[in-house]
């Protein structure tokens, strides 16, 4: 990951006068003078840019640099942010190592870290779930647009400890501080808006902070993007459009002892999964997503042994329609969410440098409808964490330990059901992890850490049984699964100096009852493929490595690797759906006032495949971009250009669900403009 930039011009030839006291007299006066001309210091400075590090708030007892974290992280913010934002959370995040995408066009987008996607890859907007039904379908888009987002943190490896299940692969947190933690002096945010030429689409954010009173902020914002069909060398992806809109509003009252205050936002999103499928629909179909929640937060600094006692609740409705042309109900998804969580942090306890105990519950309705046959359910959860860190010089070190208890209950139990025994379930689960940093050098650093993380498997996995149309698939359940209990171990070694930074990563993720939709080769009676859910021991193993090189002149050079290899223990067959290797080489010039940058996304082939499925070639990608920065009216602009697949190459990503219709996106320029104020 580059560096976040800030970049200050000053003056050339600042005077500094220092002016003493008023003297009584012209005797006074003209030493006054003599004096106030021998103290005139004249400051000759030069255009410089200071790079500030990154710092990452999620899956850390406090906000740490990147530089110091034990987990592999990265961080989009300011020009970063702008740089890489997309239509879709996760191609925004893409350019992170290890991390890499599955869709079903363009509005479909979801992250895929170290080979985990799905319900194992934890998606958090301001620290909370986000409700949606991102896992329980390919064809399903994250109920969260990253426009308006201040900045998002990608956490790759087991982070079990703060946030239990679902984060078996990595958290993806998408931080906008929608409740205010200050009151502003002045009214503060940004507007930016966006254009791509892929899906001819459009969009907009708006965010603004203001204060009420001395003690209570008031934050406001409101997106929208839209688009058309994804446009590729071979022609469009039909059915593939965008409507997104979001709003949203959040107030507290701040004081010396901290604050507290809520917040509610709404958003929906309409879009198209295409047909054309080979025993499946034939026209596109269309998603219809709504989602609101409302949130209370607040963080109280007692005077006693702890630093800050967070206090976080909040609710969250969801609902998801797949409408079937013409006009027919093919899925229905409803979710509500109720969750609690309560977390006290302390500074310096004894040999504790710092720590974090904490408490969560939640309660979750899940509702299905159309020709899906999941039976309506009821989920409870109850935990309790301890995480710790140890300062040994030279060594930190982090430990933690947390327990986990979830209660699933359908409305009817079924013991003649096709799949199984269909009958309430519950889940006890103890997740720990250890990780150390060593400093060997000034610059050089050597981090290692082991995790045990564990996943439930969710509604979809244990009680499905039908065809799900916009995804190309009759599922088939099994209530018999059992926990996903995963090991995983994380050696690293860090440089970060003044112009070179650099970061190789090798890991190891021991999977025991992985649970995955295994294809079975066999069509079901309305001609669909047939995808079984099974639980299996895997192991994934892997490397990421990054690195960029600067010079005074405003040179920069960046190159990253990532590869995953994943693997069914009992039969040595191959996992399906891993991303084959994959890199990325950019070289880019920026001073000041502007950017440029050119940039290639190489992937190999991948011909290690899961049963019935089919190899992809490998593509070399090449990309341009570059901007402006500049001041008006005393406000920073900066205006991004981006032209992608420059040769408007025909490639497939192996994770695409459409690869075998169409490839992905031909030449596209994207603008984006962005004004903070």
């Amino acid at each position: 990951m580059m560096s976040r930039r800030s970049y200050i011009l000053l003056l050339l030839g600042i005077t500094l006068a220092g002016v003493p006291a008023p003297a009584a007299g012209s005797t006074a006066v003209a030493q006054q003078a003599e004096q106030q001309a021998a103290d005139t210091v004249e400051v000759a400075a030069e255009v410089a840019a200071i790079t500030l590090p990154d710092i990452v708030v999620t899956a850390v007892l406090s906000p740490t640099a990147v530089s110091e974290t034990i987990r592999p992280s990265a961080v989009f913010s300011d020009e970063t942010l702008q740089r890489q934002l997309a239509g879709t959370l996760a191609q925004t995040v893409e350019s992170v190592p290890g991390v890499t995408v599955t869709s079903m066009g363009p509005g479909t987008s979801q992250p895929v870290i170290r080979g985990l996607s799905g319900d194992r890859i934890l998606v958090l907007e301001d620290g909370q779930r986000v409700g949606d039904v991102l896992s329980s379908g390919p064809d399903h888009a994250s109920a969260l647009a990253p426009s308006s987002a201040r900045r998002i943190d990608v956490i790759r490896g087991p982070s079990a400890i703060l946030y239990g299940s679902n984060a078996l692969g990595g958290v993806i947190n998408v931080i906008r501080e929608e409740v205010p933690q200050a009151v502003p002096d002045r009214a503060t945010g940004f507007t930016s808006l966006q254009g791509q030429g892929a899906t001819r689409g459009i969009g907009g954010s708006s965010q603004v902070t203001f204060g009420v009173t001395e003690n209570i902020p008031l934050r406001v914002e409101v997106s929208k993007r839209e688009g058309g069909d994804l446009r590729t060398p071979i022609g469009r992806l039909i059915g593939t459009q965008t409507d997104v809109r979001s709003v949203a509003a959040g107030t507290s009252w701040v004081d010396d002892w901290g604050y507290a205050g809520g917040s509610f936002r709404y958003f929906a999103n309409d879009y198209g999964i295409p047909g054309g499928f080979v025993g499946g629909h034939t026209n596109a179909v269309r998603t219809e997503q709504e989602r609101a929640a409302g949130r209370f937060r607040s963080v109280i600094r007692p005077e006693g042994g702890f630093e800050a006692i967070e206090l976080d609740a909040g609710y969250t409705w969801y609902r998801h329609h797949e409408r079937e042309p013409p006009d027919i109900l093919g899925a229905q998804y409803d979710r509500e969410i109720v969750s609690g969580e309560a977390r006290a942090r302390h500074a310096g306890w004894g040999p504790f440098a710092s720590g974090a105990v904490g408490a969560r519950v939640s309660w979750e309705d899940f509702g299905f409808g159309g020709a899906l046959y999941t039976p309506n359910s009821r989920r409870r959860t109850q935990a309790a964490y301890v995480l710790e860190q140890i300062q040994l010089d030279p060594v930190t070190v982090e430990a933690g330990l947390r327990y986990d208890r979830v209660e699933l209950e359908p409305d009817q139990e079924d013991a003649s059901s096709d799949i199984g025994h269909i009958r309430a379930r519950s889940f006890d689960a103890v997740s720990g992890s250890l990780g150390a940093l060593l400093p060997v050098t000034g610059q050089f650093t050597l981090g290692a850490s082991v995790g045990r993380a564990f996943r439930t498997p969710d509604v979809h996995e244990l009680y499905s049984e039908g065809p799900h149309l916009a995804a190309n698939s009759y599922d088939v359940g099994n209530p018999s699964l059992g926990t996903e209990t995963g090991l995983g171990i994380d050696v690293f070694g860090r440089v970060t100096g003044q112009r070179l930074s650099a970061e190789a990563t090798w890991f190891r993720n021991t999977i025991a009852g992985y649970i995955f939709p295994q294809a079975t080769g066999e069509l079901s009676r309305v001609r669909l493929p047939i995808y079984q859910f099974v639980g299996e021991d895997a192991v994934l193993t892997g490397f990421e490595s990054q690195l960029e090189w600067s010079v005074p002149a405003g040179l920069r050079l960046e190159a990253a690797a990532s590869y995953v290899r994943g693997t069914i223990r009992a039969s040595d067959e191959p996992l399906p759906f891993m991303p084959p290797l994959q890199g990325r080489l950019a070289i880019g010039y920026s001073p000041v006032n502007w950017f440029v940058e050119a940039e290639t996304r190489m992937a190999a082939s991948q011909e290690r495949t899961g049963r019935f499925e089919e190899p992809t070639d490998g593509y070399a990608i090449l990309g341009l971009s570059g901007g402006v920065r500049f001041s008006f009216a005393g406000r920073p602009h900066v205006i991004t250009l981006h032209l992608d697949n420059i040769g408007n190459t025909e490639y497939r990503r192996h994770l695409s669900r459409v690869k075998e219709i169409m490839p992905e996106a031909g030449r596209s320029l994207s603008v984006t403009y962005r004004v903070v104020y």
